[in-house]
């Protein structure tokens, strides 16, 4: 049996997931949602979903099982509150929250209404974290000392086009949020692979001077001057950690991962991933690996045996993604994010349908958060250490799915 979900947001972001929320054979029907009422006509043709909506009261009010979020990131929050409070299951784009106050909120409605929440995080699928978690839980590394996680992300690559879209006529009011409310694409890379959640941290700020004044004193709603921020966590299993979250950088971008343990580490170096012990002989290049150019289906085997499709390639796939878990229906369709567009999806629908919590749950989202919305407290501070707080993981809240 399967669910109705309702797409709440249909911009181009969204382009992405659509196709693959129709396509999964645990869904009845999509019903698009947007209060731009053109774009939703163009949605609605270009997909060939008849069913649409004109804005999230309407939607919630739909005979609907879930709710996919990919609306403006401020939202975020308050309309995953609305819609599970509406009784549905709630898929969200990041980031999760903009205070902490809306994560103890959002954390709280859904140990109340015992609803699924999973937050769309593409890092927990990149193909480092699933390698280090493997590594991880057969005890490679040994203990975790230390841990790196970036996410670099030039204005010049794409961001001012963005920001515009979602913005209006006041982007630049909304443009300059702090970089540490975006963190969850590099908390989630360590949190994800070793399970310990920042407890404590300092964070410093580089405050901009660009042409373009988008972090000058006074411009921004959020009256933040920094475009870079680095953050150094301690973390709950007695490592450290550092975050860095930059958008003013003469760098192409990337979201990195390097992990260290007593017996082996885990690094991205230039143009390749490695990884490393004690014995420098034992190196392993990693790069083949990990790469993600899309495997051809035959290469796949599943309960069902070899799939092909039209094109016969799983897209954006590496060799350590498990491909064979994924809906055959899935083959040949987009992907995104380092294979992970898919994964998400899946991992949403199967976990509303079944009634089990899933990767990304709302408290995994909470961790992954709330240390980035300290973070830049504690750098309006000068560096202050400051106290991250913990919403829990669910265990012993009565949450049933």
């Amino acid at each position: 049996m399967g669910i109705r979900v309702g797409m709440c947001g249909v911009g181009a972001f969204a382009d992405c997931f659509i196709p693959l929320f129709k396509a999964h054979p645990l869904v009845e029907e999509v019903i698009l949602c947007d209060l731009d009422a053109e774009k939703l006509r163009a949605k609605s043709e270009r997909f060939g979903i008849q069913a649409t909506c004109p804005s999230l009261d309407d939607l919630c009010a739909l005979d609907i099982d879930a709710v996919a979020i990919i609306t403006q990131h401020w939202l975020h929050a308050p309309q995953a509150v609305q819609a599970l409070r509406a009784g549905k299951h709630v898929y969200s784009a990041v980031p999760t929250a903009h205070s902490l106050e809306e994560l103890a909120e959002l954390v709280r409605t859904v140990e109340e209404t015992g609803r699924t929440y999973m937050l769309g995080e593409t890092s927990y699928y990149y193909p480092c974290a699933i390698y280090c978690r493997q590594r991880f839980r057969a005890g490679d590394f040994g203990r975790i000392v230390y841990a790196e996680g970036e996410y670099y992300h030039d204005w010049d690559h794409g961001l001012y086009d963005v920001a515009k879209w979602r913005g209006g006529k006041d982007w630049r009011k909304l443009a300059g949020g702090p970089p540490m409310y975006y963190p969850t694409h590099s908390t989630s890379l360590i949190i994800s692979v070793t399970g310990a959640h920042m407890t404590h941290v300092s964070c410093f700020g580089f405050v901009d001077q660009h042409e373009d004044r988008i972090y000058a004193p006074g411009a921004n709603l959020y009256g933040n001057v920094f475009s870079n921020e680095s953050a150094l966590f301690r973390m709950s299993d007695g490592s450290v950690a550092r975050i860095n979250e930059f958008r003013r950088i003469g760098h192409p971008g990337t979201v990195r991962l390097n992990l260290h343990g007593t017996l082996g580490s885990y690094e991205e170096q230039a143009n390749a991933q490695v990884w490393v012990t004690k014995d420098p002989s034992a190196t392993v290049d990693l790069s083949d690996l990990l790469a993600c150019r899309g495997i051809p289906a035959g290469e796949v085997e599943g309960e069902m045996g070899k799939v092909t499709s039209a094109d016969g390639t799983h897209s954006e796939a590496s060799r350590v993604h498990d491909l064979a878990r994924l809906p055959k229906e899935y083959i040949g369709l987009p992907n995104g994010h380092n294979g992970s567009h898919q994964f998400l999806v899946d991992d949403f629908i199967t976990a509303c349908v079944e009634g089990t919590v899933p990767p990304n749950n709302v408290w995994q989202a909470a961790r992954y958060m709330a240390p980035g919305l300290v973070a830049h407290e504690s750098a309006v501070r000068g560096g202050e250490l400051m106290e991250v707080p913990d919403f829990g993981d669910g265990m012993g809240t009565g949450w049933t799915g």
